[in-house]
């Protein structure tokens, strides 16, 4: 099963020299397909496998219309998608790909969370393994594939889905413009259709650190239009930890039944208060 690596770029060119670099230093994809978000022009470095750039220049975050943008760029019986701060371990591609050959399911490998300043030049996978942190919300087994305890567990960091079952699910919703809640309604509407998501042990990606803020209040219109349209057709809210933040910061109301009401948008000393510090992995 031939496999394509999908991955975003907007902006975050050193990040995604790695990513490539991760990529070449395992077995590699058939192809990567550079879906660029930005106008980012700088040359893509060698990597012994064929990389093309899409060119996708948009406002703000378009994640799944760029997302789609790359399925459709893609030649590969199997799509890996990884965000462009996420460098592959070495089995990455040929453990999903594998996996996913045997498993019509969307796939999810376990996300390796880095401090600040760990990704050097010359880094070495293990040391990567040892300075990362695992998220405490999944639990991703030591091997195999197990199911996952429900799809609003799944995260588009580093998944894989066969094409023809992505074309099948009509792949990402364009309608969720901007951050937030896409990739839970894919994982929704894919569980719908019988595609259970399904966690993998043995293989990983490593998040290299960057500038984001707890809550994401920089997205806050995003995920604001976006949770509504989920709730629109899911009959749940999603992202509700963010949303509660947002209430207690007295941004939208506390009360849902009816909708989803905002007071008001974040100030930008609210956003500047939020952002992480280099100490923080998540």
């Amino acid at each position: 099963m031939s496999v394509s690596v999908v991955t975003l770029n907007k902006g975050r060119g050193a990040h995604l020299a790695r990513l490539l670099e991760g990529l070449g230093r395992g077995t590699p994809p058939d192809e990567c397909i550079v879906v660029e978000m930005g106008e980012d022009a700088a040359p893509l470095p060698e990597c012994g496998f064929p990389v093309r750039r899409i060119a996708f220049a948009r406002p703000g975050l378009p994640l799944a219309a760029a997302r789609n943008a790359g399925r459709r760029a893609a030649t590969g019986d199997a799509l890996v998608y990884l965000d462009v701060d996420c460098i592959p371990s070495a089995g990455l591609v040929s453990g999903l790909g594998g996996a996913i050959a045997a498993h019509d399911g969307l796939i999810c490998c376990e996300v390796v969370y880095l401090p600040a300043d760990a990704v050097r030049d010359g880094w070495d996978e293990a040391d990567l393994g040892r300075l990362g942190r695992t998220h405490p919300v999944r639990d991703f087994p030591t091997e195999g594939v197990v199911p996952a305890p429900q799809p609003g567990l799944f995260w588009s960091l580093a998944f894989a889905v066969r094409a023809s079952t992505y074309d099948r699910l009509g792949g990402f919703d364009d309608g969720f413009d901007g951050y937030g809640a896409e990739d839970t309604d894919l994982a929704f509407r894919a569980a719908a259709a019988g595609v259970p998501v399904l966690f993998m042990g043995g293989v990983r990606a490593y998040h290299q650190h960057h500038g984001s803020c707890d809550p994401p209040l920089q997205h806050f219109a995003d995920i604001v239009r976006n949770a509504a349209r989920f709730h629109a057709r899911h009959g749940l809210w999603p992202m509700d930890g963010w949303l509660d933040a947002f209430a207690a910061l007295g941004l939208v109301e506390a009360d849902r039944t009816t909708g989803l009401t905002v007071r008001r948008p974040p100030t930008a000393d609210e956003i500047a208060a939020a952002r992480i510090g280099s100490d923080r992995p998540f």
